[in-house]
Protein backbone atom coordinates (compact mmCIF):
# COMPACT_ATOMS: atom_id res chain seq x y z
CA UNK A 1 0.00 0.00 0.00
CA UNK A 2 0.78 3.63 -0.16
CA UNK A 3 1.84 5.00 3.24
CA UNK A 4 1.89 8.90 3.62
CA UNK A 5 5.22 8.76 5.29
CA UNK A 6 8.11 6.95 6.55
CA UNK A 7 6.74 6.46 10.24
CA UNK A 8 3.19 5.42 8.80
CA UNK A 9 4.81 2.54 7.21
CA UNK A 10 6.65 1.37 10.16
CA UNK A 11 4.07 1.50 12.40
CA UNK A 12 1.93 -0.44 9.62
CA UNK A 13 4.89 -3.06 9.64
CA UNK A 14 5.17 -3.53 12.91
CA UNK A 15 1.92 -4.08 13.64
CA UNK A 16 1.19 -6.76 10.73
CA UNK A 17 4.71 -8.44 10.59
CA UNK A 18 5.98 -7.82 14.27
CA UNK A 19 8.82 -10.10 14.49
CA UNK A 20 10.39 -10.30 10.72
CA UNK A 21 13.61 -8.63 10.38
CA UNK A 22 13.16 -5.25 8.91
CA UNK A 23 17.09 -4.74 8.79
CA UNK A 24 20.04 -7.38 8.74
CA UNK A 25 23.91 -6.15 9.82
CA UNK A 26 27.28 -7.24 10.05
CA UNK A 27 28.46 -7.40 13.63
CA UNK A 28 31.61 -9.08 15.49
CA UNK A 29 31.95 -11.14 12.31
CA UNK A 30 28.10 -12.53 12.70
CA UNK A 31 24.41 -11.56 11.12
CA UNK A 32 22.48 -9.38 13.39
CA UNK A 33 18.87 -8.61 12.92
CA UNK A 34 16.33 -6.08 13.84
CA UNK A 35 12.75 -6.76 13.51
CA UNK A 36 9.96 -4.13 12.80
CA UNK A 37 8.72 -3.97 15.81
CA UNK A 38 12.31 -3.70 17.40
CA UNK A 39 12.65 -0.82 14.32
CA UNK A 40 9.86 1.27 15.61
CA UNK A 41 10.63 1.23 19.30
CA UNK A 42 14.07 2.33 18.67
CA UNK A 43 12.47 5.15 15.97
CA UNK A 44 10.27 6.35 18.86
CA UNK A 45 13.04 6.58 21.12
CA UNK A 46 15.52 8.25 18.90
CA UNK A 47 12.76 10.84 18.12
CA UNK A 48 11.93 11.84 21.10
CA UNK A 49 15.64 12.62 21.88
CA UNK A 50 15.75 14.84 18.79
CA UNK A 51 12.20 16.63 19.07
CA UNK A 52 13.62 19.09 22.16
CA UNK A 53 15.62 20.42 18.98
CA UNK A 54 13.35 20.78 17.15
CA UNK A 55 11.11 22.37 19.68
CA UNK A 56 14.14 24.66 20.41
CA UNK A 57 14.45 26.06 16.74
CA UNK A 58 16.67 23.47 15.36
CA UNK A 59 13.94 23.12 12.53
CA UNK A 60 16.32 21.02 9.11
CA UNK A 61 18.38 17.93 10.18
CA UNK A 62 21.22 16.80 7.35
CA UNK A 63 22.05 12.66 7.93
CA UNK A 64 25.62 11.67 6.84
CA UNK A 65 24.26 8.62 4.56
CA UNK A 66 27.22 5.95 6.17
CA UNK A 67 24.95 2.82 5.27
CA UNK A 68 25.23 1.65 9.00
CA UNK A 69 21.91 1.06 10.65
CA UNK A 70 22.68 3.74 12.95
CA UNK A 71 22.58 6.00 9.73
CA UNK A 72 19.14 4.66 9.08
CA UNK A 73 17.65 5.20 12.42
CA UNK A 74 18.83 8.77 11.96
CA UNK A 75 16.91 8.73 9.24
CA UNK A 76 13.81 7.52 10.23
CA UNK A 77 13.54 9.34 13.68
CA UNK A 78 14.47 12.59 12.66
CA UNK A 79 11.85 12.40 9.56
CA UNK A 80 9.31 10.87 12.36
CA UNK A 81 10.79 14.27 14.79
CA UNK A 82 9.35 16.51 11.98
CA UNK A 83 12.64 17.99 10.49
CA UNK A 84 13.15 19.43 7.56
CA UNK A 85 15.66 16.34 6.07
CA UNK A 86 18.94 16.72 4.03
CA UNK A 87 20.79 13.49 2.92
CA UNK A 88 24.52 13.74 2.97
CA UNK A 89 27.28 12.36 1.03
CA UNK A 90 29.36 10.46 3.70
CA UNK A 91 32.81 10.95 0.82
CA UNK A 92 32.28 14.76 1.18
CA UNK A 93 35.18 16.85 2.63
CA UNK A 94 34.28 19.16 5.37
CA UNK A 95 34.56 22.05 2.87
CA UNK A 96 32.08 20.80 0.87
CA UNK A 97 29.60 19.85 3.68
CA UNK A 98 29.37 23.07 5.12
CA UNK A 99 28.84 24.84 1.68
CA UNK A 100 25.78 22.22 1.13
CA UNK A 101 24.89 22.73 4.27
CA UNK A 102 24.72 26.38 4.34
CA UNK A 103 22.43 26.03 1.00
CA UNK A 104 19.77 23.61 2.43
CA UNK A 105 19.50 26.01 6.28
CA UNK A 106 21.07 22.73 7.50
CA UNK A 107 20.67 23.40 11.67
CA UNK A 108 21.58 20.13 12.83
CA UNK A 109 24.38 17.27 11.77
CA UNK A 110 23.58 13.65 12.40
CA UNK A 111 25.92 10.96 11.94
CA UNK A 112 25.64 7.36 13.01
CA UNK A 113 24.43 8.33 16.12
CA UNK A 114 26.04 11.84 16.96
CA UNK A 115 24.54 15.48 17.17
CA UNK A 116 26.32 18.27 15.94
CA UNK A 117 24.27 21.65 16.44
CA UNK A 118 24.96 24.30 13.56
CA UNK A 119 23.49 27.89 13.85
CA UNK A 120 19.05 28.41 13.57
CA UNK A 121 18.01 28.51 10.37
CA UNK A 122 14.97 29.30 8.55
CA UNK A 123 13.00 27.30 6.63
CA UNK A 124 10.36 27.17 3.75
CA UNK A 125 7.10 26.56 5.34
CA UNK A 126 5.45 22.84 5.67
CA UNK A 127 8.54 21.43 5.17
CA UNK A 128 8.48 19.25 8.08
CA UNK A 129 8.07 16.45 5.72
CA UNK A 130 10.39 17.24 3.22
CA UNK A 131 13.94 15.22 1.96
CA UNK A 132 16.06 16.78 0.26
CA UNK A 133 18.58 14.76 -2.53
CA UNK A 134 21.56 15.88 -4.47
CA UNK A 135 21.49 15.61 -8.24
CA UNK A 136 24.13 13.48 -9.61
CA UNK A 137 25.66 16.82 -11.13
CA UNK A 138 26.57 15.25 -14.68
CA UNK A 139 25.78 18.04 -16.80
CA UNK A 140 25.65 20.60 -14.23
CA UNK A 141 26.16 21.71 -10.70
CA UNK A 142 24.69 19.19 -8.20
CA UNK A 143 21.19 20.75 -7.09
CA UNK A 144 19.32 20.06 -3.93
CA UNK A 145 15.65 18.68 -5.20
CA UNK A 146 13.05 18.69 -2.77
CA UNK A 147 11.28 15.43 -2.83
CA UNK A 148 8.84 14.48 0.03
CA UNK A 149 8.08 11.16 2.71
CA UNK A 150 5.13 10.76 0.66
CA UNK A 151 6.65 10.62 -2.62
CA UNK A 152 9.53 8.42 -1.91
CA UNK A 153 6.42 6.02 -0.44
CA UNK A 154 5.03 6.14 -3.30
CA UNK A 155 7.70 5.51 -5.64
CA UNK A 156 8.59 2.03 -3.62
CA UNK A 157 5.10 0.76 -4.01
CA UNK A 158 5.30 1.57 -7.61
CA UNK A 159 7.83 -0.14 -8.28
CA UNK A 160 6.51 -3.12 -6.26
CA UNK A 161 3.74 -2.83 -8.98
CA UNK A 162 5.70 -4.13 -11.42
CA UNK A 163 8.47 -6.07 -9.36
CA UNK A 164 6.78 -7.16 -5.86
CA UNK A 165 9.02 -8.70 -3.29
CA UNK A 166 7.89 -10.85 -0.79
CA UNK A 167 8.15 -11.33 2.83
CA UNK A 168 11.06 -13.75 3.07
CA UNK A 169 13.09 -11.79 0.42
CA UNK A 170 16.59 -9.77 1.66
CA UNK A 171 17.36 -6.89 -0.54
CA UNK A 172 21.26 -5.83 -0.01
CA UNK A 173 21.90 -2.36 0.03
CA UNK A 174 25.50 -1.83 -1.31
CA UNK A 175 24.46 1.59 -2.63
CA UNK A 176 24.41 5.14 -1.03
CA UNK A 177 21.20 5.84 0.94
CA UNK A 178 22.10 9.80 -0.13
CA UNK A 179 21.52 8.87 -4.05
CA UNK A 180 17.91 8.75 -4.20
CA UNK A 181 18.14 5.31 -6.60
CA UNK A 182 19.92 3.86 -3.36
CA UNK A 183 17.23 4.94 -1.03
CA UNK A 184 14.33 4.11 -3.04
CA UNK A 185 15.25 0.56 -4.61
CA UNK A 186 17.94 -0.29 -2.11
CA UNK A 187 16.11 0.38 1.04
CA UNK A 188 12.13 1.45 0.39
CA UNK A 189 11.07 -1.25 -1.74
CA UNK A 190 12.09 -3.79 0.37
CA UNK A 191 10.58 -2.27 3.43
CA UNK A 192 7.47 -1.21 1.24
CA UNK A 193 6.82 -5.19 0.95
CA UNK A 194 7.99 -6.35 4.22
CA UNK A 195 11.25 -7.72 3.05
CA UNK A 196 14.33 -7.45 4.76
CA UNK A 197 17.12 -4.91 4.18
CA UNK A 198 20.40 -6.33 4.73
CA UNK A 199 22.99 -3.44 5.00
CA UNK A 200 25.90 -3.77 3.22
CA UNK A 201 29.88 -3.06 4.73
CA UNK A 202 30.77 -0.02 2.17
CA UNK A 203 33.06 -0.58 -0.77
CA UNK A 204 36.04 -2.32 0.90
CA UNK A 205 33.35 -5.41 1.15
CA UNK A 206 31.87 -5.78 -2.26
CA UNK A 207 33.51 -8.71 -2.24
CA UNK A 208 32.10 -10.90 0.63
CA UNK A 209 28.65 -8.85 1.72
CA UNK A 210 26.83 -11.40 -0.67
CA UNK A 211 28.48 -14.29 1.10
CA UNK A 212 27.50 -13.39 4.54
CA UNK A 213 24.04 -11.72 3.79
CA UNK A 214 23.02 -14.67 1.00
CA UNK A 215 20.16 -12.00 -0.34
CA UNK A 216 17.61 -13.19 -3.09
CA UNK A 217 17.66 -9.58 -4.09
CA UNK A 218 20.26 -6.92 -5.11
CA UNK A 219 20.00 -3.70 -7.05
CA UNK A 220 22.89 -2.30 -8.29
CA UNK A 221 24.55 0.37 -10.42
CA UNK A 222 26.65 -0.76 -13.84
CA UNK A 223 29.62 -0.42 -12.51
CA UNK A 224 28.89 -2.29 -9.35
CA UNK A 225 27.41 -5.15 -11.29
CA UNK A 226 30.61 -5.23 -13.25
CA UNK A 227 32.96 -5.37 -10.06
CA UNK A 228 30.54 -8.51 -8.81
CA UNK A 229 30.72 -10.24 -11.72
CA UNK A 230 33.90 -10.18 -12.57
CA UNK A 231 34.80 -10.83 -9.18
CA UNK A 232 31.93 -13.74 -8.77
CA UNK A 233 30.94 -12.24 -6.22
CA UNK A 234 27.08 -13.42 -6.36
CA UNK A 235 25.55 -15.81 -4.07
CA UNK A 236 23.49 -18.75 -5.16
CA UNK A 237 20.80 -17.69 -3.09
CA UNK A 238 20.15 -14.57 -5.76
CA UNK A 239 17.10 -14.70 -7.42
CA UNK A 240 16.72 -10.70 -8.85
CA UNK A 241 19.35 -7.94 -10.00
CA UNK A 242 17.58 -4.43 -10.19
CA UNK A 243 19.83 -2.22 -12.39
CA UNK A 244 19.73 1.42 -12.59
CA UNK A 245 21.05 5.27 -12.59
CA UNK A 246 23.47 4.83 -16.01
CA UNK A 247 23.15 2.69 -19.22
CA UNK A 248 24.49 -0.88 -18.63
CA UNK A 249 26.27 -2.68 -21.52
CA UNK A 250 24.04 -5.50 -22.75
CA UNK A 251 26.97 -7.86 -22.22
CA UNK A 252 26.84 -7.24 -18.11
CA UNK A 253 23.13 -7.90 -18.30
CA UNK A 254 23.60 -11.05 -20.67
CA UNK A 255 26.72 -12.05 -18.16
CA UNK A 256 24.05 -11.63 -14.90
CA UNK A 257 21.08 -13.82 -16.90
CA UNK A 258 23.50 -16.46 -18.03
CA UNK A 259 24.01 -16.81 -14.51
CA UNK A 260 20.69 -18.01 -14.01
CA UNK A 261 19.64 -14.70 -12.74
CA UNK A 262 16.04 -12.42 -13.67
CA UNK A 263 17.65 -8.74 -14.42
CA UNK A 264 15.33 -5.79 -14.10
CA UNK A 265 17.09 -2.66 -16.15
CA UNK A 266 15.12 1.02 -14.25
CA UNK A 267 14.78 4.19 -15.37
CA UNK A 268 14.43 6.94 -13.32
CA UNK A 269 15.54 10.27 -12.36
CA UNK A 270 15.77 11.87 -8.45
CA UNK A 271 12.78 14.57 -9.91
CA UNK A 272 10.50 11.73 -9.73
CA UNK A 273 11.51 10.04 -5.98
CA UNK A 274 13.29 7.43 -8.43
CA UNK A 275 11.85 4.46 -10.69
CA UNK A 276 9.72 5.88 -13.80
CA UNK A 277 10.23 2.85 -15.68
CA UNK A 278 11.13 -0.90 -15.37
CA UNK A 279 12.01 -3.92 -17.63
CA UNK A 280 10.17 -7.16 -17.36
CA UNK A 281 10.54 -9.47 -20.54
CA UNK A 282 13.28 -10.09 -22.10
CA UNK A 283 14.33 -6.97 -23.97
CA UNK A 284 16.45 -5.29 -21.21
CA UNK A 285 15.78 -1.70 -22.73
CA UNK A 286 11.97 -1.93 -23.29
CA UNK A 287 10.88 -0.49 -20.43
CA UNK A 288 7.07 -0.69 -18.86
CA UNK A 289 5.70 2.85 -17.51
CA UNK A 290 5.15 2.37 -13.93
CA UNK A 291 1.51 2.43 -12.85
CA UNK A 292 1.36 6.37 -11.54
CA UNK A 293 3.19 7.85 -14.76
CA UNK A 294 2.53 9.24 -17.80
CA UNK A 295 5.26 9.80 -20.26
CA UNK A 296 5.36 10.97 -23.80
CA UNK A 297 7.88 12.11 -26.23
CA UNK A 298 8.47 15.65 -27.30
CA UNK A 299 8.78 16.87 -30.71
CA UNK A 300 12.60 16.50 -30.60
CA UNK A 301 12.49 12.94 -28.91
CA UNK A 302 12.73 14.42 -25.29
CA UNK A 303 11.21 11.75 -22.40
CA UNK A 304 8.24 14.12 -21.07
CA UNK A 305 6.75 12.89 -17.77
CA UNK A 306 3.61 13.69 -15.57
CA UNK A 307 3.19 12.35 -12.17
CA UNK A 308 1.03 13.50 -9.12
CA UNK A 309 2.62 11.70 -6.63
CA UNK A 310 6.15 11.18 -6.91
CA UNK A 311 7.26 14.69 -8.56
CA UNK A 312 9.45 16.88 -6.77
CA UNK A 313 8.54 19.81 -5.11
CA UNK A 314 11.08 21.62 -7.24
CA UNK A 315 14.61 22.91 -6.86
CA UNK A 316 15.63 24.11 -2.75
CA UNK A 317 15.39 27.96 -3.12
CA UNK A 318 16.15 27.67 -7.06
CA UNK A 319 12.22 28.40 -8.36
CA UNK A 320 13.79 30.08 -12.19
CA UNK A 321 15.54 26.48 -12.28
CA UNK A 322 12.86 24.91 -10.82
CA UNK A 323 10.60 26.42 -14.13
CA UNK A 324 13.25 25.58 -16.14
CA UNK A 325 12.30 21.58 -16.39
CA UNK A 326 9.30 21.68 -14.56
CA UNK A 327 6.07 22.80 -16.25
CA UNK A 328 2.54 23.26 -15.89
CA UNK A 329 3.42 19.78 -14.41
CA UNK A 330 5.22 18.42 -16.37
CA UNK A 331 8.61 17.29 -16.14
CA UNK A 332 11.64 17.63 -19.24
CA UNK A 333 13.53 15.53 -18.07
CA UNK A 334 16.46 16.27 -20.76
CA UNK A 335 16.46 12.44 -21.96
CA UNK A 336 15.71 11.41 -25.20
CA UNK A 337 13.81 8.48 -26.14
CA UNK A 338 11.03 6.56 -27.86
CA UNK A 339 7.58 6.06 -26.68
CA UNK A 340 4.41 3.67 -27.72
CA UNK A 341 2.31 3.56 -25.60
CA UNK A 342 3.30 2.03 -21.73
CA UNK A 343 6.71 1.08 -23.05
CA UNK A 344 9.52 3.29 -23.59
CA UNK A 345 13.01 2.56 -25.03
CA UNK A 346 15.69 5.49 -23.83
CA UNK A 347 18.18 6.88 -26.44
CA UNK A 348 20.78 9.11 -24.51
CA UNK A 349 20.68 12.50 -22.63
CA UNK A 350 20.25 15.77 -24.90
CA UNK A 351 22.77 17.44 -23.37
CA UNK A 352 25.42 14.42 -24.63
CA UNK A 353 24.30 16.02 -27.75
CA UNK A 354 27.37 18.19 -29.67
CA UNK A 355 25.85 20.64 -31.79
CA UNK A 356 29.10 21.92 -33.63
CA UNK A 357 30.05 24.83 -35.57
CA UNK A 358 28.30 23.65 -38.95
CA UNK A 359 25.29 23.03 -37.39
CA UNK A 360 25.68 19.18 -37.48
CA UNK A 361 25.38 16.94 -34.54
CA UNK A 362 27.19 14.10 -32.78
CA UNK A 363 25.70 11.76 -30.10
CA UNK A 364 28.62 12.03 -27.55
CA UNK A 365 28.08 7.77 -26.01
CA UNK A 366 28.24 6.75 -29.89
CA UNK A 367 31.04 9.03 -30.03
CA UNK A 368 33.37 7.60 -27.62
CA UNK A 369 32.13 3.64 -28.21
CA UNK A 370 34.21 4.46 -31.81
CA UNK A 371 37.15 5.30 -29.93
CA UNK A 372 36.96 3.15 -27.21
CA UNK A 373 38.24 0.56 -29.97
CA UNK A 374 41.33 2.69 -30.26
CA UNK A 375 41.74 3.64 -27.11
CA UNK A 376 41.71 0.21 -25.25
CA UNK A 377 42.13 0.59 -21.13
CA UNK A 378 42.02 4.36 -21.51
CA UNK A 379 39.85 6.41 -19.10
CA UNK A 380 38.82 9.11 -21.23
CA UNK A 381 35.96 11.43 -21.92
CA UNK A 382 34.39 14.03 -24.48
CA UNK A 383 33.40 16.98 -23.81
CA UNK A 384 31.31 19.75 -26.08
CA UNK A 385 33.42 23.44 -25.85
CA UNK A 386 32.84 26.48 -28.17
CA UNK A 387 30.97 23.50 -30.50
CA UNK A 388 33.68 21.44 -31.25
CA UNK A 389 34.67 17.98 -29.80
CA UNK A 390 37.56 17.97 -26.69
CA UNK A 391 39.27 14.97 -25.83
CA UNK A 392 40.39 14.61 -22.40
CA UNK A 393 42.42 11.23 -21.05
CA UNK A 394 43.52 10.28 -17.86
CA UNK A 395 47.19 9.77 -17.74
CA UNK A 396 47.84 7.62 -14.36
CA UNK A 397 51.97 7.35 -15.25
CA UNK A 398 52.58 10.34 -14.05
CA UNK A 399 56.64 9.94 -15.34
CA UNK A 400 54.69 10.17 -18.82
CA UNK A 401 54.94 13.24 -20.39
CA UNK A 402 51.44 14.53 -20.88
CA UNK A 403 52.69 15.58 -24.21
CA UNK A 404 54.44 13.13 -25.69
CA UNK A 405 50.93 11.12 -24.28
CA UNK A 406 48.99 13.54 -26.24
CA UNK A 407 50.70 12.54 -29.63
CA UNK A 408 50.27 9.11 -28.77
CA UNK A 409 46.87 9.08 -28.36
CA UNK A 410 46.39 11.56 -31.44
CA UNK A 411 47.95 8.65 -33.31
CA UNK A 412 45.61 5.84 -32.32
CA UNK A 413 42.72 7.88 -33.36
CA UNK A 414 44.22 9.17 -36.28
CA UNK A 415 42.22 6.33 -38.79
CA UNK A 416 38.82 7.19 -36.96
CA UNK A 417 39.75 11.09 -37.52
CA UNK A 418 40.27 10.89 -40.98
CA UNK A 419 36.66 9.42 -41.80
CA UNK A 420 35.05 11.99 -40.21
CA UNK A 421 34.34 15.65 -41.51
CA UNK A 422 36.76 18.41 -40.11
CA UNK A 423 34.21 20.13 -38.18
CA UNK A 424 33.57 16.62 -36.47
CA UNK A 425 37.04 15.83 -35.50
CA UNK A 426 38.73 15.97 -32.38
CA UNK A 427 39.57 19.85 -32.02
CA UNK A 428 42.29 18.73 -29.09
CA UNK A 429 42.95 16.37 -26.79
CA UNK A 430 43.91 17.36 -22.93
CA UNK A 431 45.92 14.93 -20.86
CA UNK A 432 45.09 15.33 -17.24
CA UNK A 433 47.21 13.14 -14.16
CA UNK A 434 43.97 13.08 -11.96
CA UNK A 435 41.26 11.06 -12.89
CA UNK A 436 38.12 12.17 -14.21
CA UNK A 437 35.55 13.59 -12.05
CA UNK A 438 32.59 10.98 -12.21
CA UNK A 439 29.18 10.88 -9.93
CA UNK A 440 28.53 7.96 -7.52
CA UNK A 441 27.17 6.14 -10.11
CA UNK A 442 29.72 6.43 -12.48
CA UNK A 443 29.10 9.22 -14.83
CA UNK A 444 30.85 11.29 -16.33
CA UNK A 445 30.79 15.00 -14.67
CA UNK A 446 31.13 16.45 -17.83
CA UNK A 447 30.27 20.06 -16.63
CA UNK A 448 33.34 19.79 -14.21
CA UNK A 449 35.92 18.85 -17.56
CA UNK A 450 34.40 22.10 -19.16
CA UNK A 451 35.12 23.74 -16.13
CA UNK A 452 38.63 22.27 -16.30
CA UNK A 453 38.71 24.00 -20.42
CA UNK A 454 42.12 25.61 -21.26
CA UNK A 455 44.12 24.03 -18.12
CA UNK A 456 46.86 21.73 -19.03
CA UNK A 457 45.76 21.68 -22.88
CA UNK A 458 47.85 19.56 -25.40
CA UNK A 459 47.10 20.12 -28.72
Amino acid sequence: MKYSDFYAMVCDKAEEIPQLPAFRMEKNGRVEEVSYSAFKDAVDGRALELEKYREEGYLCAAVVCTGTYLSVLDIFSAARAGFQLVLMDQSLSDEELEELEKATDVSILLEDGEIEIREKTEVPENSEKDVLFFTSGTTSHSKAVVLTQESLCASAWNGSALLPLKEKDTLMCMLPLNHVFGFVCAMMWALTNGASVALGRGMRHYADDCALFHPTVVSVVPMLLNFLLKNNCLNSELKLVLIGAGDCPKKLINEAKERGLRVSFGYGLTETSSGVALSLGEDPYLLSVCPDFEVRAGADGEILVSNNSCMMKGYYRAPEDTNEVLRDGVLYTGDLGIVNGNKIRILGRKKEIVVLLDGTKIYIPEYEKALAARLPGRDFAVVGIEGRPVLFVYNPRKELDNGLDAVCIGRAIEGFMMKLPRGQQISRIQVVNERLPRTATGKIKRWELERENGKNVQK
